[in-house]
């Protein structure tokens, strides 16, 4: 229990760390982490018919897109890319279709791809991210209750563990001597201990 707090300041490190990977699109793991806000709005995107949101350039474009995959949508947006065909029936589809590859790049380089082709790597981070916050969270709470019961006890176990300080220096920040930082300390341990199991 004590080496949860003595990684304390590890944990708040690593979930600094954490919060600015990016994913891509300058969308962080402490973003993804959030209400995901395109999801929603993809959400509300498709119950209602592509003319109410798309120009007609754009609708001309997933007109041509839906005839040349024929129903067959795959998923992933590389595997989209790739389902794109280079020859069209004509050369206004070529063009058309050349412009569909030259957008799935611009989202494939704009989401990060290129640098982070593997959504493991992100869902990794993701769920470390979170664990990070839960144990942080766990952690101040006990600390937080601690306090509420010894408030000299959270006082010296935050001191010792988390900031680090020296025997020397936590017995002046409370005021006592070494054998009752001591005698404390046995205590301060006992008493987060029962509160966090």
């Amino acid at each position: 229990m004590i080496e949860q707090l003595m990684q304390y300041r590890q944990m708040q490190a690593r979930l600094n760390v954490l919060s600015t990977y990016s994913v891509g699109m300058g969308i962080t793991v402490s973003r993804l982490n959030e209400d995901d806000q395109l999801q929603e709005l993809h959400r509300r995107l498709r119950n209602l018919p592509s003319y109410k949101y798309l120009s007609s350039k754009e609708q001309k474009l997933e007109t041509t897109a839906h005839a040349y995959l024929g129903g067959r949508y795959p998923t992933g947006i590389r595997s989209q890319q790739r389902a794109i065909p280079r020859v069209g029936a004509d050369e206004e589809d070529d063009k058309l279709l050349e412009e569909l590859r030259e957008k799935i790049a611009k989202v494939i380089a704009a989401r990060g791809y290129e640098i982070r082709d593997d959504i493991d790597a992100v869902l990794e981070r993701l769920a470390e991210y979170q664990d990070l916050q839960a144990e942080i969270k766990r952690i101040d709470n006990v600390l937080a209750e601690l306090k509420l019961l010894k408030p000299d006890y959270e006082k010296l176990l935050r001191l010792k563990y988390i900031e680090g300080l020296s025997v020397e220096n936590i017995c002046k920040a409370l005021s006592v001597v070494e054998m009752t930082y001591k005698r404390w300390r046995k205590k301060a341990i006992e008493e987060f201990e029962k509160l966090i199991i």
